[in-house]
């Protein structure tokens, strides 16, 4: 990542990565965002032939392009649709609950870890429709496994790189999904996305378990980031920690979240926003030209990969004042003013296809982090974290922290 801001401030918003074999233009910047996901969004392909994503996702819903993504964007919608997320939102601290339970005072535990198993819980549960809390010890290793053979590495360059080892892992993944897919159609009924899905008459059993493992990997992976980096900055900020866990008190007190409480919670919010400026858990977006482009007096060859640094935008100087500093405050809206210049600020994307799962996201979250908030006093127990490009932009090592046990009335 410090190699690639360096790049940007010496040769500007567009510039090419040269290595051997993997040659992309790299873009940042609200026009270069703004080009990509809205005017020539028809002439960019999202599907990458040939790397792992697609070769594990096959033709989920994120690695389909046209009319074939609309089509299915629109069946998986009502899912994600506002109110319908607003009725997770006991699900969301149920899990929450359920893993820290199991948490012994004083820890330290890695709140990467654990994020990632309150995140699949929820998600399972309340996607799927089932209880994912007895399937989650076998299918642990196989699911971060899938992770790390989507993951940036030498495969970028070779694309024959050796990768044994995979196969089984999502084999795994598969006879759950497909076992899943099976018992919903042997019991209709749910009212989730899986249920959704199954009652199209023209949905195989294969196609539904792209778009499942899509929810599965993309829709866990970003929330699990998001939470781990949002409890680093806390951390790193004891100010903020204890003005957030003020607010918490203030608006909930003893009682767990619901839709209307959440709303209150504006301090919260914005070191939600903040902690997506500046470690987007989705921090590049990767497209191909499908014809030659030209931009800000760039030309981009037909067949090149365009990639748009969400990274480099939310901390590009021009757009943001001291951009590498925490501070959620730059989030308050003022009269007359806009809070962010339009396509500044895109960890969700923007345009016709900004993120599916954008508010399923932002409030899982919210509740999440007002629960731990809530019921427990958490402290850094390590400082040594950098940004890894996973999957998605994940703390590494990982966040350790403390615990202790707050008394609370319910």
């Amino acid at each position: 990542m410090e190699a690639l801001e360096i790049f940007h401030r010496r040769l500007g918003p567009v510039f090419r990565i040269t290595l051997p074999g993997f040659q992309p233009i790299m873009m940042a910047g609200p026009e270069a965002n703004r080009f990509i996901l809205v005017h020539a969004r028809d002439r960019l392909s999202w599907r990458p032939e040939g790397d792992p994503v697609t070769r594990l996702l096959r033709h989920g819903l994120l690695v389909e392009d046209g009319e074939w993504h609309d089509t299915l964007r629109e069946r998986m919608t009502p899912a994600l649709h506002k109110q319908k997320v607003s009725t997770y939102i006991e699900a969301m601290w149920h899990y929450t609950d359920q893993v820290t339970a199991t948490w012994v005072a004083p820890g330290p535990y890695n709140m990467l870890d654990e994020m990632r198993r309150i995140a699949l819980l929820i998600l399972i549960d309340t996607l799927f429709g089932v209880d994912f809390t007895l399937d989650l010890p076998r299918l642990w290793s196989p699911i971060l496994r899938i992770l790390q053979y989507i993951s940036p590495g030498p495969w970028l360059i070779w694309r024959h790189f050796p990768r044994p080892g995979y196969s089984g892992a999502i084999k795994q993944i598969d006879d759950y999904l497909l076992e899943l897919i099976a018992q919903r159609r042997r019991w209709p009924g749910a009212n989730d996305m899986l249920s959704q899905l199954v009652s199209i008459p023209w949905m195989s059993d294969g196609l539904i378990r792209d778009q499942l493992l899509t929810m599965l990997i993309a829709g866990h992976d970003t929330g699990t980031a998001l939470m781990a980096w949002t409890l680093y900055l806390l951390g790193q900020h004891t100010w903020a920690m204890a003005q957030a866990q003020e607010e918490v008190d203030d608006v909930l007190g003893s009682r767990a979240p619901d839709g209307e409480s959440i709303e209150q919670l504006d301090f919260l919010d914005r070191v939600i926003k903040e902690s997506l400026r500046l470690y987007p858990p989705i921090h590049v977006g990767t497209r191909r030209a499908q014809e030659e482009l030209a931009f800000d007096g760039f030309r981009l060859p037909r067949g090149n990969r365009i990639l748009y640094s969400i990274y480099l935008s939310h901390r590009d100087a021009q757009q943001w004042d001291d951009p590498g500093r925490f501070s959620p405050d730059r989030f308050i809206a003022r009269r007359g003013q806009r809070t962010v210049t339009p396509y500044a600020y895109v960890p969700f994307g923007g345009g016709p296809r900004n993120c599916i799962g954008a508010v399923y996201g932002q409030v899982e979250a919210k509740v999440v982090l007002a629960r731990l908030l809530q019921t427990l006093e958490l402290k850094l127990a390590g400082n040594h974290v950098r940004p890894y490009m996973g999957a998605t932009l994940e703390p590494h090592p990982g966040v350790l922290m403390t615990i202790g046990r707050r008394s609370r009335n319910e």
